[in-house]
């Protein structure tokens, strides 16, 4: 089933949530939207399920107009964050739920939903579990119950919730896996939302990076990783450094950076914002530099510094044994090398307009 959704628009009161949303997920693909909260995506993923409607735009699934379809009628399996399981009901019961509440004329038989119950507990991993109710189960437990549930109606679309939100980390990592194996074999279009980017990356065959009711990036892992499409998907993924530097011929220059190891970027001359992650940098001694170690703290492995020249300070992480990490202790003067980087025209959002023009001329003074 694929699923298509045209200049879809969705406000609250005078906040706008959705603000022009096109986007679509091919038959049997599975779909993350990620994002931070307030950014959409479960508003987004309700309109699809039918439990909220759009200001404007459309959603059409195998070129049938979802929107004219209330939510019983578009056969949508929903799993929540908090698995919404019947407490007084078994696992079986609670499985079976979907199909029992069917109108007369559609309902299956009572001995093709026991068959369909055991199918479904077996291929979830759960059949000594049957008999059990919801309070006697863990919450992976419980989350795979939820996902039976949402499989035994043979959903024409799958939707996922933040369905891993209230898991520990060891179980959500192993869901995931088994998730991922889950929907290869079912071949079910399923829209995954979550705010968890190693979730996302691992789970998805496309990522939709979400923010402020928009569509920032659709990609890969590393596609958006590598070559973000914005400074809200740079800050997304990490690139929380944001240094000023003066683009010319393609090249990022200032004062204390070296960025010769940059290719050069088709962008025009003038300010512009270097993006970078802690990672990213490799500090070069350099008894003139504009940096100097401010504190040096090690776990081992790495070795994480703080940078400052006197005005901004920024965190660099590189290997403890590195060749470079030799002889960088607190008070050393250093030059910054990327080793990659996003670059934006334009100054940084919180820079005063001064700012930005007052670089080129500390750039000639040098």
């Amino acid at each position: 089933m694929s699923i298509t959704i045209e200049n879809m628009t969705k406000s609250f009161g005078s906040t706008a949530v959705l603000r022009g949303i096109d986007l679509t997920v091919e038959s049997g693909e599975l779909v993350a939207l990620l994002g931070p909260s307030g950014s959409g995506k479960t508003t987004l993923l309700k309109i699809v399920a039918g439990l909220e409607w759009p200001n404007s735009g459309g959603l059409n699934v195998n070129g049938q107009d979802w929107l004219g379809l209330a939510a019983q009628d578009r056969r949508i399996g929903f799993v929540f964050q908090h698995y919404a399981l019947f407490p007084h009901m078994t696992v079986r019961d609670n499985i079976a739920f979907g199909l029992t509440v069917r109108p007369r004329a559609e309902r299956p038989g009572k001995s093709v939903i026991a068959a369909k119950v055991e199918e479904l507990l077996h291929f979830l991993q759960i059949a000594h579990l049957g008999d059990r109710y919801p309070a006697q189960l863990s919450g992976g437990q419980r989350q795979r119950v939820a996902l039976g549930r949402a499989l035994a109606i043979q959903p024409t679309v799958l939707l996922l919730d933040e369905p891993f939100g209230a898991l520990d980390a060891a179980v959500r990592r192993d869901l995931r896996a088994w998730l991922r194996r889950v929907h290869e074999e079912t071949g079910s279009t399923t829209i995954f939302v979550t705010h968890d980017q190693e979730e996302a990356f691992e789970l998805a065959d496309r990522v939709v990076v979400m923010g402020e009711g928009r569509i920032e990036q659709i990609g890969n892992a590393d596609q958006i990783h590598d070559h973000p499409a914005s400074p809200f998907v740079a800050r997304f993924m990490g690139a929380t450094i944001e240094l000023p530097v003066v683009l010319s011929a393609g090249r990022a220059e200032a004062p204390g950076l070296d960025a010769g190891r940059l290719p050069r970027r088709a962008l025009p001359d003038g300010p512009a914002t270097l993006f970078l992650r802690p990672a990213d940098i490799t500090p070069v001694a350099d008894p003139s530099g504009r940096w100097q170690v401010s504190r040096c703290t090690s776990n081992g492995a790495i070795l994480r510094l703080e940078l400052t020249d006197g005005a901004q300070t920024i965190p660099v992480d590189l290997p403890r044994r590195a060749l470079e990490a030799k002889g960088l202790e607190r008070g050393a003067r250093v030059i910054l090398r990327p080793e990659t980087a996003a670059i934006f025209p334009g100054p940084r959002p919180s820079q005063a307009a001064s700012a930005a023009t007052e670089l080129p001329r500390k750039e000639k003074a040098q």
